[in-house]
């Protein structure tokens, strides 16, 4: 019975003897989600390049870096995405340039067009949000998120998750004997 249970686990790319997972055949049978198409717009530069890292990983691990360029190519299309894949893909063939990773590419993506507005656009983001009606759970993901690539860290971080939290919960926090110092206490 045991080997039974051990032949159908390989089979299914699953727990191998022991019950150790086989990490390099998990990614063929997930689902994972595609990016959605990048037209060249800062604000969604980041997005997209984890999207991409994402199904990279996951299921088109062991092809060459040049089908992983090719297939993250096919999603940058539209606006002024159009003109730089053009040019990528003329300096590609043309052999002007070659990258040594899929990452590396990405990496030059980001740079095209993230720029520093990215983080400005971060920022900004950041200094809008308020919890509102969200659990504090909830709304602690959403800062993280919005906090990440924001340019702000410690205190001035710190500052802003007390402005944008509710105005009860802040003023209970300050009233403690020993108030937070930190956005984790």
């Amino acid at each position: 019975m045991q080997a039974q249970i051990q032949a159908l686990r390989a089979a299914q790319g699953g727990a191998g003897v022991g019950g150790e997972a086989r990490g390099s055949n998990m990614g063929s049978h997930m689902e994972v989600a595609k990016p959605a198409i990048f037209k060249g717009e800062a604000v969604n530069v980041g997005g997209f390049i984890m999207a991409c890292r994402l199904y990279l990983r996951m299921k088109i691990r062991g092809t060459s870096v040049e089908e992983q360029v090719q297939w993250v190519l096919s999603y940058v299309q539209g606006g002024l995405a159009d003109v730089w894949k053009e040019n990528v893909m003329e300096e590609l063939e043309s052999g002007e340039v070659e990258y040594e990773s899929a990452e590396e590419f990405l990496t030059s993506l980001k740079k095209e067009f993230g720029g520093g507005e990215e983080e400005l656009m971060k920022a900004a983001e950041l200094r809008k949000l308020e919890q509102g009606g969200k659990m504090m759970e909830e709304f602690v993901q959403e800062f993280k998120w919005a906090a990440r690539g924001s340019g702000y860290e410690g205190r001035p971080l710190v500052e802003e998750f007390k402005r944008s939290m509710n105005g009860g919960i802040r003023r209970k926090l300050m009233e403690l004997e020993s108030p937070p110092t930190s956005i984790e206490q």
